[in-house]
Parts: C-alpha cells; structure tokens; sequence
C-alpha cells in the first residue's frame, strides 16, 4: 500500500537529513526544494526517490557535503566551473546562475561544468532561467546505461535535454527528456519495488528485449537512431568539452558507491530581447500553446504542450500530497533512524 507525504513536510524532512551529512544550510534547502519539486512534477525517477542514494555517497566521501566550486570567466558569454565533487543540483544551479548573468550583460551565456555528480531533473535548470526572463537550455550525462541504435551493449548515458521558454501565461513551456526509452532510475525503482518494466524498452546481458527490471542491462535509445545520435552528442557537450569522460568510462552511479563521478553538464541562457521577436516572445509562446491545446484530439486523450502533464500532476500532489512506494517509505524510515531524526507522516493511502 502506497503513502503520501505533503510536499511542506517532505521538504523540512529532506533538508534536515542533508543538513545530517554536513551540508550548509542554504545548499541543503536547495537540494531539498529541487528532490521534492520533482516530485510534485511526477518525475519520480529523479525526486524524493533518489535522496538515499545521494545521502550514501556523501557519508562515504564520493560526493563533497561543501563543495569548493571555483569559476573561470572564459570569455564575455562563456565559463567553465570546478563542481568541486559537490552534489550535482549545487553545482548545476550555481553554474546556471552564471549563465544568466553572462546573458544579462552579454545576450547569452554558457556555461560548462566538469567535477559534479547527478544533478536531478534537467529541466530544474531551463525553468532556472525562465524564472529570470530567460531561455534556458540544459545539458548532463551520466554513466552507460543506453545501448546505441542496433547496439547490444550500453553504450552511453541517458543524457537529457532541456529546452524552457517563458510563457506569458502561466508556467514555461518546458522540454525535458532522456534521450532513452525511459531514465534508468525507473529500472531502479522498479527493481527496489518488485515491479516489470514496459515492454521495449530495455534489452538483458544477451541484448535480447525484457521486461524483467532485474535482468534489464541497457535501455534503447528513444527513436532509434536519433535518440541515439542526440545522446552520442550531449556526451560530447557535456563530457568531451568539459575534459569529462563519457558513457563506458564515467564511474558507475550505483556500482562504486567510494569513487568519484567526475560528471560534466552544459546550462545556457539566452535573453530573448537580443533577439527581433524576443519583446513579444512570451505572449507569442502563450498564445502558440493556447492553440495547440486546442488542436482536435483522438478520443479519450487531449493534446497538451510541453511541460503541461508535469504542471498538472504537480497541482494533483499539491493537494493529495506526494505518493510514496512501500520500499521508498521503508527507506525513508531506516534513514531517519540512522540520522537520528523524525520521519515525516505518512498516512496510508489505497
């Protein structure tokens, strides 16, 4: 039987258990705001879920509680960071704060980041610029986990994109996406709660397609040999351009708990006002999705723009409260104890 956690209460319970494992008090809230956003989104490969994997690292020293994150301005819109081996959410916020600020004074900034570990949902990071009147783009990689187009072996990483744009009505308008069939971190939860994984989505040891979350290997690129060629260049953007690895050469995410992850990602904005349409933009974005919702549909479905499913689970959640998986909630109660703090309730919900 499922639970739910209000998002309030989720978030104070989040903070104090990074604040256990010696983060400061603005990058744990931080932290903690981005995991249970996610949630509220629905994302939950990337929310609350993966809060016991980031506190494992960081008790054992693999990934930095207080990250020494150093800055190079490379040119009037570019700059490389340091993550100093922090939490990636620390280090990808900080690095898009400085892509807007390049923007502000120079039309666009771009900014790379070598030296970090997962950061979460990417579309954390383009909704980061919107906030602040700007387009954003975001990059990261991970460890193999996708087997390339025809391939029988992974190969690269999962490697989303994020493209965001102000909307003059209401929330941007938000790509996020793996370039996989689906993230990893829904192979992981589905192995952590005893469930099958879609059809066509993964492949096992012998590259055969699976079902079976144990026996899954590798996933498939989405679209074949476009999401493949996507994720073979965000390698490149964010591994090969930042002096980082990529795909088979990146330490594993949860094979080598001790080890570094030494991950690159790649966060851009853009100012539309350098830009001839750029002072109308978010009206004309707003007025382009009000006209895609409104496009006939097939029955029993409706047509939605980008980031729309996201807003609305979010308002569902806001109300009802975030759901959490039996073993979720088992871990979120073994953790507390182990920190010594109080779990946050839990009711049961059918």
């Amino acid at each position: 039987m499922n639970t739910t956690v209000a998002a309030p209460a989720l978030r104070r319970w989040t903070a104090a258990a990074l604040r256990r494992q010696s983060l400061g008090e603005r990058d744990a809230e931080l932290v903690a705001r981005c995991l249970v956003q996610t949630s509220l989104w629905g994302i939950d490969t990337h929310g609350i879920a993966r809060l016991p994997h980031y506190l494992q690292r960081l008790a054992r020293g693999s990934i930095e509680a207080r990250p020494e994150l150093k800055m190079e301005r490379t040119g009037p819109a570019t700059a490389s960071l340091d993550g100093g081996h922090g939490l990636g959410m620390v280090v990808c916020d900080f690095a898009m704060d400085q892509a807007i600020q390049c923007a502000e004074q120079a039309g666009a900034g771009v900014v790379g980041c070598y030296h970090s570990s997962h950061c979460g949902a990417i579309g954390l990071y383009g909704r980061q610029a919107t906030a602040r009147g700007m387009i954003g783009i975001a990059f990261t990689h991970s460890d193999a986990f996708v087997a390339p187009h025809n391939g029988r072996r992974a190969f690269l990483g999962t490697n989303p994109i994020c493209i965001a744009v102000p909307s003059a009505q209401g929330q941007p308008i938000c790509l996020d996406t793996a370039t996989s069939t689906i993230p990893f971190n829904r192979v992981m939860n589905a192995r952590r709660d005893g469930e099958a994984l879609p059809p066509d989505v993964a492949i096992d040891a012998d590259g055969e397609m699976t079902t079976d979350s144990e026996a899954a290997s590798a996933l498939l690129p989405f679209a074949g040999h476009k999401g493949y060629a996507l994720g073979f260049m965000i390698d490149v953007l964010c591994g090969l351009l930042n002096g980082m690895a990529f795909g088979p050469h990146i330490t594993p995410m949860y094979d080598d708990l001790d080890a570094r992850r030494n991950l690159g990602s790649l966060m851009i904005a853009v100012d539309p006002r350098r830009f001839f349409g750029g002072e109308t933009l978010a009206d004309e974005v707003a007025r382009m999705a009000a006209e895609a919702r409104a496009m006939p549909s097939r029955p029993g479905t409706e047509v939605m723009a980008p980031g729309d499913p996201e807003y609305r689970t979010e308002r569902r959640r806001l109300r009802s409260g975030i759901p959490i998986e039996p073993g979720l909630a088992a871990e979120i109660r073994d953790r507390s104890t182990q920190l010594g703090i109080e779990p946050p309730s839990m009711p049961s919900v059918n």
